[in-house]
């Protein structure tokens, strides 16, 4: 028996719907907690003669918290130097880290540099990444409407893929403001980097799909475009998900058995991950088809009728 997917697709847009709409909420009310490559800090730059422990950058950054500065990020260079760089602090909170560090140790680092410093993400960074981002859409439109020319309303196929992949966008991005909030958790460069790659794996999820619409589409002329597009997606529904848990089960042995470091980063790969193989299923096929029957245009004529009568 022959999943309808195309037909419980409402149910999907509704699905999608609960779970984008409490992370638009709490990026309204709380935002995203940056890190200090966003806003900047302070360098701390410690030598640690002979400890009595190996230094381990998760263990420095762990008793660096402790004291209540979180979103620290350490570098150990040569066994022996600490390059700690948290948010902005005066002396005395410095002093307060060297001397936790100090008991943690057993030995007094040494001092070689303290000094403010500005957001290794900076705002000609940030504008640059969503330049890149708009021009790749752009280009993902153009490439698509070339792509399928062969197939009638080839620039929607662009269009919907688009859309997926800001439903894709937003649920991490969601995801991100409502760890922040609870669990202090930090958008840092590697952030932006996981956010891009979920793009990248949202477009191609998507385009699968699609390919097998097009292929389709000259081999079954005697069904209906919602048939067709409901046959494509449960034909490629198989490859989809032996191909996202391949991936995904990689990233979860890295999320548990990586280093601290990249454990966030590995978090979002799978929030983005999950996203992506959702809605290029049950969002990005169903959307096209909806589109193609009307149902936007009969949307758009309604709210413009309640309008007219208000």
């Amino acid at each position: 028996m022959l999943i309808n997917i195309i037909g419980k697709r409402r149910w999907f847009y509704l699905l999608s719907s609960l779970i984008i709409v409490p992370g638009l909420i709490a990026l309204l009310l709380w935002g995203l907690n940056l890190s200090i490559d966003f806003t900047g800090g302070s360098l701390l730059d410690l030598r640690f003669d002979q400890p009595n422990k190996p230094l381990v950058a998760g263990d420095v950054r762990a008793e660096i918290e402790t004291l209540g500065y979180t979103g620290s990020t350490v570098q150990i260079s040569d066994d022996d130097t600490a390059l700690i760089r948290v948010r902005q602090i005066n002396n005395d909170q410095k002093n307060e880290i060297i001397a936790a560090l100090a008991d943690e140790y057993g030995v007094q680092p040494t001092e070689q540099r303290f000094e403010a410093v500005g957001p290794s993400v900076g705002n000609e960074v940030t504008r640059g990444a969503i330049f890149a981002v708009i021009a790749a859409t752009v280009g993902i439109l153009l490439y698509l409407a070339f792509a399928f020319r062969d197939v009638e309303h080839p620039f929607r196929y662009g269009v919907v893929t688009i859309m997926a992949m800001l439903h894709d966008v937003l649920i991490v991005l969601g995801v991100a403001a409502i760890m922040g909030h609870f669990f202090g958790w930090e958008v840092d460069s590697l952030f932006l980097t996981a956010l891009l790659t979920v793009i990248g794996f949202s477009v191609h999820d998507s385009i699968v799909v699609f390919d097998r619409v097009r292929e389709n589409l000259h081999t079954m002329r005697g069904l209906s475009f919602a048939e067709i597009v409901n046959h494509s997606t449960v034909q490629t529904l198989d490859r989809s998900i032996n191909t996202q848990l391949t991936a995904l089960f990689t990233l979860l042995a890295v999320y548990l058995f990586g280093g601290e470091t990249i454990r966030q980063f590995v978090f979002w790969l799978i929030v983005g991950l999950i996203a992506g193989t959702y809605s290029s299923i049950f969002n990005a096929a169903p959307l096209l088809v909806s589109w193609t029957e009307g149902a936007f245009g009969k949307l758009l004529d309604r709210n413009g009728t309640k309008a007219a009568t208000t």
